[in-house]
């Protein structure tokens, strides 16, 4: 085939591709403006103006959050509510809504992890954000890939999404998190000698490669693998979530860890999300006019669980130091980590996630708990 043909033909297809894409992204836009809701519903009014004070935006305090809490916010924690439970009812319809727009992008079913046979061992994969550097895929990794998407077929009523943020501190929030169908948690944090305040129940439990180090000293010692081995005992049967392929720094750590899951047997389902997953919840939020540089874990874990999850419920989501009532916020509930967590070396960008999960709690899409748990008594008290 001539070069001059084969030119024209692949710019041909390129702009084929391109004004397809546009298209979709026209046609979403349409329909969430135009798809018959009321005015409270519409999809663009999901998302707040960009110059919103978050006391605006939060649909839970009654007092003036603090000058300096807009500078701060950390990775798996989001946003949070203290409505009681009588004042917020499910919007199924919204709910459905966003659930449609987000398949239009990924389907989480099959993007929540690469599977066996799409890649083999000694293949190289670049990284998602670095995509000058490259990983191979090692023996180990390969054994543990699954051969089926680990949430095939899956659909729960009432989810819960379980953040790391303090808040859920002296909560009582645990029995309540354990009674829903689903249980989401994120980068392994600790729960048994904390199960009061946020429960024991772990259906898929994320891990940074960061973890091994923070958490688990590198594994440098049998004591350290001991205790990693343990936490990992503990999930009993849930999917294990890594995203190996996201940033280069934390591929040794992925491998310590893969080969102590399998010389151990540990009773673990391990997943590896697809390349495309964070660019393409990136692409729903950008759609939706949520400018987030890179979506945190909790945000990630969210957009995902649209698809397996009818009604979704968030803990332990709160981004700032201090509460609504100006008390101190850890960071973590279980360490004493610090952050700064909108400094302009950050690839997250809290705030504008927080205002956003407000404006979806407000609505009824989700439903944001940050008070006191108490399912005898009923309605939350505020904790900070």
């Amino acid at each position: 085939m001539p070069l001059v043909f084969r030119s024209l033909l692949f710019g041909f297809l390129t702009l084929l591709v391109v004004l397809l894409i546009v298209d979709d992204v026209a046609e979403v836009e349409k329909e969430s403006a135009n798809i018959g809701l009321s005015k409270k519903t519409n999809v663009h009014q999901l998302v707040p103006p960009h110059r919103k004070a978050a006391s605006d935006a939060d649909p839970t305090v009654t007092t003036n959050i603090p000058n300096d809490v807009n500078r701060h916010g950390p990775s798996c924690n989001g946003t949070a509510a203290k409505h009681s439970p009588s004042s917020w009812t499910f919007n199924k319809t919204l709910s459905n809504l966003i659930r449609k727009n987000v398949l239009r992008f990924l389907d989480p079913e099959r993007d929540i992890s690469i599977l066996k046979g799409t890649l083999k061992p000694g293949d190289i994969v670049h990284y998602v954000f670095d995509r000058q550097s490259t990983t191979n895929i090692s023996e180990d990794l390969y054994r543990l890939l699954p051969t089926a998407s680990p949430m095939k077929n899956q659909y729960h009523r009432r989810c819960a999404i379980v953040g790391n943020s303090g808040i859920l501190l002296n909560s009582s929030c645990g029995p309540e998190i354990d009674s829903h169908d689903f249980v989401i948690r994120c980068n392994l944090a600790p729960v048994e000698e904390y199960s009061q305040d946020v429960g024991r129940r772990t259906n898929l439990v994320t891990m940074n490669p960061s973890v091994v180090q923070r958490a688990f000293q590198d594994l440098v010692s049998d004591e350290w693998k001991e205790r990693f081995l343990q936490r990992l005992r503990n999930l009993s049967g849930s999917v294990l979530w890594i995203p190996a392929f996201m940033a280069k720094g934390g591929e040794e750590r992925v491998e310590w860890a893969l080969r102590l899951i399998r010389v151990h047997t540990v009773d673990v389902r391990t997943a590896f999300p697809s390349l495309r997953l964070l660019h393409a919840v990136r692409g729903y939020w950008l759609t939706n006019n949520v400018h987030i540089k890179r979506p945190t874990t909790g945000l990630l874990m969210y957009t995902m669980a649209t698809r397996f999850c009818e009604e979704i419920h968030l803990y332990g989501f709160w981004p700032f130091p201090l509460g609504p009532h100006g008390r101190p916020v850890k960071y973590h509930y279980y360490d004493t980590l610090k952050y700064q967590y909108t400094s302009s070396s950050s690839p997250h960008t809290m705030p504008l996630e927080f205002r956003t999960l407000s404006t979806l709690h407000r609505q009824g899409a989700l439903r944001l708990h940050t008070g006191h748990c108490d399912l005898d008594r009923g309605p939350q008290r505020d904790l900070s």
